[in-house]
């Protein structure tokens, strides 16, 4: 026992460096502490992701639901656009029928974790295909009940709702 510097009951050596001495202790916990705080912030913003997607699908159904019921009157098309979105685990803030589009929107979650989207549903409107006599370079606006884009199968409009001129028509089955 009187070889060994570390003995108990005996001090350390003279000369003997113990300044860092448990100091690898130390730096594993603070690396476990900060992997815990970056393991956090990944939960909560994947939550936040979770919780934005399914406010984004509410609204989306609620407005295609009250769309689809539009001629039964704004407070029945509501209504129906109201019961979508708490199916999908959504709640209703705000649901207007203009003419034959609804406008809704819808939230999910509470506090610090809590998204609000909107979402529109109507109509397109009669598409009709680019006629021959248009020139090149002059924008064709497609005939249409409301101003705004056109939605097409292959995204062929422009930011002014005008189609382009390869635009192949409605979309087919198979393609």
């Amino acid at each position: 026992m009187d070889g060994c510097p570390d003995a108990p009951g005996r001090g350390p050596r003279p000369g003997r460096r113990d300044s860092d001495r448990n100091s690898a202790t130390v730096w594993s916990l603070w690396a476990i502490a900060v992997l815990l705080v970056v393991f956090g912030a990944v939960l909560a913003l994947g939550q936040a992701v979770v919780i934005r997607h399914r406010a984004a699908g509410g609204a989306d159904l609620a407005a295609l639901a009250a769309a689809d019921h539009w001629a039964e009157g704004g407070a029945a098309a509501c209504a129906r656009a109201e019961e979508l979105a708490a199916a999908q685990g959504a709640r209703l803030v705000r649901c207007a029928i203009v003419g034959d589009t609804s406008e809704v929107t819808a939230a999910v979650g509470r506090g610090p974790f809590a998204a609000e989207v909107g979402a529109r549903a109507g109509p397109a409107g009669p598409a009709g295909p680019v006629p021959a006599a248009a020139a090149p370079g002059v924008p064709y606006a497609a005939p249409s009940a409301r101003p705004g884009p056109v939605a097409v199968p292959d995204g062929s409009v422009d930011a002014g709702g005008r189609i382009q001129a390869d635009d192949p028509g409605p979309m087919t089955p198979g393609r």
